[in-house]
């Protein structure tokens, strides 16, 4: 069994950004070490420095009592340190178990051998995944489990889970939940990075929070609370937004929708959305909440019935829908969110119909008018969003539809993934959307979010919408119950 003692970690940037500043840092074996921290805070420099790729600026790594050091992801798996990244490294065309395998030379020669290794390995975990079976082909909670897979057949004895959970269903969840509680019963030591804090009350034994690259609290976690840990992330103490004391009036209708579906995912689906108006979708993972928003937007082909804007009907493309003024911020930011390689310049002026063709320096003003409204943490205009922290390049897919010719705005699952300040962000601006007139269909898996924000909630399981739900008089337990099979509020309208 290893200890692992990271001793006054730093790391400084050639251009002078300082990552990290004296991070004490213990991996105990058998027990479970959270690590939390709002985007920009230090945490992924500080699990790539674990990973081997990168190197401290200062600061010592003990692996037990001997000073250890190692230059790439080979050295830190060889020294028994596996990381497991919240974007699953694997190869989609290869078997589960020559994706397990892959860093293993040799091992088609003693197939055999090796198969039945992993195997027993794959049996001890519940059997999870089949071992035979493409990656790309298993859905993502198999996947992460192939990938946890892998670390521990390469004899890890530090296991660094980055956000495992970000994109899982809640039975997927539940999965990795209980591989982590064998691992640490297994003598390995954890560190679990989350931005869940009910995750890391619920499986860990302690707690590191980072902020501005330095630890700002370590403790026991079965000594802390949960508002504690929030306020350490966010530097203040965090309250949960208030409802208005006087309700929000809609205005008239602008958007509706007559009997939209697409077939295997969304039943006949019809509703009527009002200026002003932030109407919530729960649901989960699956329930048709994200298909709904698809079909609106003219992104589903498979999708029938009609979208109509002001009482005039949408072409079902997505390019006719945003020349009619609705805008989708998708769920995948990364992939569908922004343009990886354009400035956040060229990235807020795509949806305009003239694209990147118009003045460079009217897109630089409106770009530094959006980071200075969503308050985006970025060295300016022409920065690239891939640079940013996930809250900040959230913040700008959401600012290229900030523009007078949107009318409606889609945003599904705009929070995910995002610190309490970025998330907190987000909410507020919706809020002042709506109370400028702009409609909002807004999707969370947080249910805390759509009571918080929402002036109305539809609640959608099997692609269908099967009640309706007041935010000003329903609970999270109201909505659980229904979403799980309870009995519905009212009807849908």
């Amino acid at each position: 069994m290893v200890t692992l003692r990271l001793e006054g970690i730093a790391k400084t940037f050639p251009n002078g950004t300082v990552a990290l500043s004296g991070v004490d840092l213990v991996l105990a074996p058998g027990r479970v070490h959270g690590l939390l921290g709002a985007n920009g805070a230090g945490k992924s420099t500080l699990i790539k420095i674990l990973a081997g790729a990168l190197a401290p600026t200062a600061g010592t790594i003990r692996r037990d009592d001997a000073v250890v050091r190692w230059s790439s992801p080979r050295g830190a798996k060889a020294a028994g340190v596996a990381t497991i990244y919240q974007h699953i490294p694997l190869v989609p065309t290869l078997s589960a178990l020559e994706n397990i395998l892959l860093d293993e030379g040799g091992w088609r020669r003693r197939r055999a051998d090796a198969r039945a290794r992993i195997a027993a390995l794959v049996a001890s975990l519940g059997n999870p995944f089949p071992l035979d079976t493409p990656v790309g082909d298993l859905p993502i909670g198999a996947r992460q489990m192939v990938a946890i897979t892998q670390a521990l057949a390469s004899g890890a004895e530090v296991v660094v889970m980055d956000e495992p959970t970000a994109s899982l269903a809640g039975h997927e969840r539940a999965r990795v939940y209980e591989t982590i509680r064998r691992l640490a019963a297994e003598g390995k030591a954890v560190l679990f990075v989350s931005h869940f804090i009910d995750e890391i009350m619920a499986l860990t034994d302690e707690v590191t929070v980072l902020r501005d690259g330095r630890t700002v609290l370590h403790a026991e976690t079965a000594g802390l609370e949960p508002q504690a840990i929030a306020a350490a992330i966010a530097g203040r103490s965090v309250t949960a937004l208030e409802r208005p004391a006087v309700a929000r009036t809609p205005g008239a209708p602008v958007l509706e929708l007559r009997d939209v579906a697409s077939p295997g995912k969304l039943a006949p689906t019809s509703l009527t959305l009002r200026a002003g108006e932030v109407l919530g979708l729960a649901g989960t993972l699956g329930s048709g909440r994200s298909e709904l928003l698809h079909a609106i937007f003219g992104a589903d082909p498979a999708a029938t019935g009609a979208v109509l804007l002001d009482g005039a009907p949408v072409g079902r493309w997505p390019d006719e829908a945003v020349a009619a003024g609705i805008a989708l911020v998708p769920e995948d930011r990364a992939r569908q969110g922004y343009v990886p390689l354009l400035t956040l310049a060229e990235n807020i002026a795509l949806p305009r119909p003239t694209g990147l063709l118009l003045d460079a320096e009217a897109d630089r003003v409106a770009a530094d008018a959006a980071i200075a409204r969503l308050a985006i943490k970025a060295p300016g205009a022409d920065a690239l969003p891939g640079e940013l922290s996930g809250g900040n390049a959230q913040k700008v897919v959401i600012a290229k539809w900030l523009a007078p010719t949107t009318r409606v705005l889609l945003l599904d699952e705009p929070t995910a993934g995002i610190d309490i300040g970025a998330r907190t962000d987000i909410l507020r601006l919706v809020r002042s959307l709506a109370d400028d007139g702009l409609p909002v269909i807004l999707v969370s898996s947080e249910f805390e979010e759509l009571l918080a924000i929402c002036d109305r909630l539809l609640v959608l399981r099997d692609g269908a919408v099967i009640g309706e739900a007041d935010p000003a008089t329903s609970t999270e337990s109201d909505l659980i119950l229904m979403t799980g099979g309870g009995a519905p509020l009212g009807a849908a309208a």
